[in-house]
């Protein structure tokens, strides 16, 4: 099993996450995190540190938001690895709970 960043980490981009990630499956892209399911081993370390909780596991993901577990996997390919926090994007907190933002999503 695989955990799976989802939605509302579009546009906010918190970093929190991939400081305790202890196999750094984490992968940045413009505005938004993926995590690489082939990395994860499923530690859970990463879901309590999101502030815009936006990670669940991959049988927990809330509804409507399932179309991220094929999105982590696919980015996950594409983009370089995160191993270091980074400040958040400059409006994160105007982003954070924000609904739609799917196409924000910036590949």
């Amino acid at each position: 099993m695989t955990f799976v960043v989802t939605e509302n980490c579009i546009k906010c981009k918190f970093t929190d996450c991939v400081d305790v990630c202890p196999v750094d499956c984490f992968r940045e892209g413009p505005n938004f995190l993926v995590i690489d399911p082939d990395e994860c081993i499923d530690c859970t370390l990463c879901e309590p540190e999101c502030p815009a909780n936006a990670i669940f596991a991959e049988d927990e993901l809330p509804e409507g938001q399932e179309v991220f577990l094929q999105l982590n996997a696919q980015l996950a390919k594409q983009w370089p690895a995160i191993t270091e926090v980074k400040p958040p994007l400059p409006d994160a907190d105007e982003w954070n709970g924000k609904e739609p933002k799917i196409d924000l999503l910036e590949k």
